[in-house]
């Protein structure tokens, strides 16, 4: 009734046998995590750069890219060019966001810097989005 199995399956069940695809550890997936939350929260760095320069965004941002590059083994991120268009209040938004979900992983991954860094970043952002001055172009 039913056609026989031709080809060996691609899932190995049985026990003792070795897998023929790499398997990471959970230290090295949240490595990539980390990663990726504070890469995606330089990017919004350098928006922000753009549109209200300031030596803390500057210094957030260098902050930022050696922590991305330590947990790449080495390899820098790139970096956004800033443009001149957008909203501040809502870039600050995404960075606090971003900021949080990085702490959340930086502090399941008990690395003291990140965690640090992550929150620092949430209490500038959070400050920014509170001071309409602030986000605002004009004085």
């Amino acid at each position: 009734m039913y056609e026989p199995i031709r080809t060996k399956s691609v899932h190995r069940t049985m026990a003792g046998t070795a897998s023929d695809f790499p398997h990471r550890s959970r230290e090295e997936e949240l490595d990539i995590q980390l990663a990726g939350h504070l890469a995606a929260l330089l990017a919004v760095t350098d928006e922000l750069r753009g549109l209200t320069p300031s030596a803390d965004l500057e210094t957030a941002g260098e902050r930022l890219a050696e922590q991305v590059a330590r947990l790449r083994g080495g390899r820098p991120p790139l970096r956004a060019t800033p443009s001149a268009a957008g909203d501040p209040a809502a870039l600050h938004r995404r960075a606090h966001a971003l900021a949080g979900r990085a702490l959340v992983v930086a502090a399941s991954r008990a690395d003291t810097a990140a965690a640090i860094l992550a929150a620092e970043r949430m209490d500038a952002h959070a400050r920014a989005g509170s001071d309409p001055k602030e986000l605002s172009s004009t004085p």
